[in-house]
């Protein structure tokens, strides 16, 4: 007898699947509005010709002390999160694991935010672009990826287009350049120690955790520089540079609403599809350094950016097809177990029938 199906059911896939695709499409839109948004308070905070609070080391700690606060309140006070217990992060696993890792963040966000005060923010956004050249360069080094031939083409094209963006930059600071590419290579060398250190080990942190335990320990590495560079100068000079409580409490939470969007939209989608969602608010954000902010963005910058860009956009279809094959050969072993116990029980059924019929 055939069965009908129902209209309420042809109707449900459709529409749970367009619900999925649209809550995925607000995930991205969402990770790129706060990312911008913090990326240019950050330069507005920072500029000399805008707000002209150039303290970069006590920004960054500002931050970190309200995101490690806030989530300190999320886990201990009001217990939204619970910390990992398997493997439990005791302090032995602490000092190796999370202690290396908070120092490179710390670098990281130090030189990226000191870079605001020399660069352009189209420009910085262009170097960011070698991102995946320093990561991938970094995984060969350590041996969690393999090196391959094309890869390295990729990256080599991509730094090429850099070169050549570099090249047409009218605002171009050597110094500010060092910062930005040191940040990149603190940062790259952070994401490879997070594979090795935390993943291989099987300890998983969503943001909070991970802003439980990583934004105090940077907190104090940042301590360190902020009292040889700025504390000096803060102290010469006095009230002159106090911060204002609704603006930086506002950056502050800006930067703890970023962590949590990162978590939304690779807990939610990947990681990959954040690293194109990166592309395209590099260059909303490219538009609206030349736009809105008035920065210079010179023919010669596009087509460097241009020519990284495609080399990133190759990196991202390369690490795709990667995960795609990596999930067919898991689906394959999956299956194969299955399949085999079939043939083996198809075979005993045969041989039964074979002497089923013998004896008749």
């Amino acid at each position: 007898m055939a069965v009908e199906s129902s209209p309420s059911s042809s109707t449900a896939q459709p529409t749970s699947v367009l619900a999925s695709v649209l809550l995925s499409y607000a995930y991205v839109a969402l990770w790129i509005s706060l990312s911008f948004t913090v990326i240019v308070y950050n330069k507005y905070i920072l500029d000399p010709k805008m707000y002209d609070w150039p303290f970069p080391i006590s920004l960054t700690m500002i931050h970190m002390a309200f995101c490690a606060s806030l989530a300190a309140v999320l886990v201990r006070v009001l217990r939204l999160v619970d910390l990992p217990s398997d493997p439990p992060m005791t302090s032995s696993l602490y000092v190796a694991t999370v202690v290396p890792i908070g120092a490179l963040y710390a670098l990281s966000l130090w030189f990226s935010n000191s870079a605001y005060i020399y660069l352009s923010v189209s420009f910085i956004q262009m170097l960011k672009a070698l991102m995946p050249v320093a990561v991938y360069s970094l995984a060969v080094a350590f041996r969690t990826d393999s090196y391959r031939r094309a890869s390295m083409l990729n990256m080599l094209a991509i730094s090429a287009g850099v070169a050549v963006a570099a090249l047409g930059e009218a605002r171009f600071d050597v110094f500010g350049v060092t910062l930005q590419l040191a940040a990149v290579a603190a940062e790259a060398t952070r994401l490879v120690l997070i594979q090795m250190l935390l993943t291989s080990r099987g300890i998983k942190l969503n943001p909070i955790t991970s802003l439980y335990y990583i934004a105090p320990c940077c907190l104090l590495f940042l301590a360190v520089p902020w009292t040889v560079v700025e504390l000096p100068r803060l102290r010469a000079a006095g009230n002159t540079v106090s911060p204002d409580l609704l603006v930086f409490g506002t950056n502050s939470l800006c930067a703890f609403a970023l962590n949590l969007a990162v978590f939304l939209l690779v807990g939610k989608t990947s990681a990959l599809t954040m690293n194109v969602a990166g592309v395209v608010k590099d260059w909303l954000l490219i538009a609206f350094s030349w736009t809105v902010i008035k920065d210079t963005v010179t023919a010669v910058n596009l087509a460097g950016y241009a020519i990284a860009f495609l080399g990133v956009a190759y990196y991202n279809h390369a690490k795709l097809q990667g995960l795609k094959a990596k999930e067919a050969e898991r689906k394959a072993a999956s299956i194969s177990p299955v399949m085999e116990e079939d043939a083996e029980a198809g075979k005993r059924l045969l041989t039964q029938e074979k002497d089923n019929a013998r004896k008749n």
